[in-house]
């Protein structure tokens, strides 16, 4: 007897399961593939476990026992994080998540990487998973910029070190654009004179667990405040309340597709 798996990879038609599940937005395609292996999907109701499985758009797809909707509609938002939220679909603690932040959103998102608890800025939520994995890998070396609160000022030597590579327990970190800011505003200038801060700019392509605070930990001027402003060609910009979020533009979107081969 050919069982379903098998008559599934003979035929020439359809898209390779592991490719729908990443489209779907479940994980990205490699971590797709992981589930696949780990026999956790099911198509019409067999459990498949080759990467070759191709699926096509009548057949049922479950994960976990999950029902999976194939859609062709892919959905980008720009997330202005806060303090005091976690980059996550859910909390174990009961803490709130950016997911909470957007409940108004019709169709589910995810995020694309992470900022810290106590990081703010801008983050991309969407369920394009093929688009969220390049995004993530860091092949692409996609840029991030964040800026700095520091207690300083920074000596020159400090941020050479940060330009040429600081050593961390995990390694060298590659070399960082940094530039001292001016013209901030108003209201950060008044708080950087009275705490006696400087505020930098820092731009990286890696994505190492809060890699910029342990780097400005490692030179001996730890981290007050930090904002992500940058994520690849998007901008935060000044028009987007803390909290708030809004839907890319075609254009935005496109840029950032193209920056990774998409």
């Amino acid at each position: 007897m050919v069982d379903h798996e098998s008559r599934v990879q003979e035929k020439g038609d359809g898209e390779r399961l592991q490719k729908v599940l990443a489209q779907a937005g479940v994980a990205s395609r490699r971590h797709a593939e992981q589930l696949i292996l780990d026999g956790r999907v099911t198509v019409n109701g067999d459990k498949i476990s080759a990467l070759g499985t191709k699926v096509r758009i009548q057949d049922h797809i479950q994960v976990d026992g999950h029902e999976i909707y194939r859609t062709e509609s892919l959905h980008y938002y720009l997330l202005n994080k806060p303090t005091s939220v976690i980059t996550s679909v859910s909390d174990p603690q009961g803490r709130p998540t950016v997911v909470d932040l957007m409940k108004d959103v019709p169709i589910r998102v995810y995020p694309v990487g992470r900022l810290d608890y106590d990081t703010s800025g801008l983050l991309v939520l969407t369920n394009d998973g093929e688009l969220t994995h390049r995004l993530m890998h860091p092949s692409f070396g996609v840029e991030k910029t964040y800026r700095v609160w520091v207690k300083g000022p920074v000596g020159i030597n400090a941020l050479e070190t940060l330009r040429q590579g600081v050593f961390l327990e995990d390694g060298i970190t590659a070399p960082a654009i940094v530039e001292r800011v001016s013209g901030v505003s108003s209201e950060t200038e008044l708080k950087s004179r009275g705490n006696h801060l400087e505020v930098l700019e820092v731009t990286i392509h890696e994505g190492r667990n809060r890699q910029i605070r342990r780097m400005f930990s490692a030179i001996g001027y730890p981290v007050v405040k930090l904002e992500r402003i940058r994520f690849g060609s998007l901008l935060l910009g000044n028009s987007l309340g803390i909290g708030s979020y809004r839907i890319l533009t075609i254009e935005e979107v496109r840029e950032l597709r193209s920056k990774v081969g998409l």
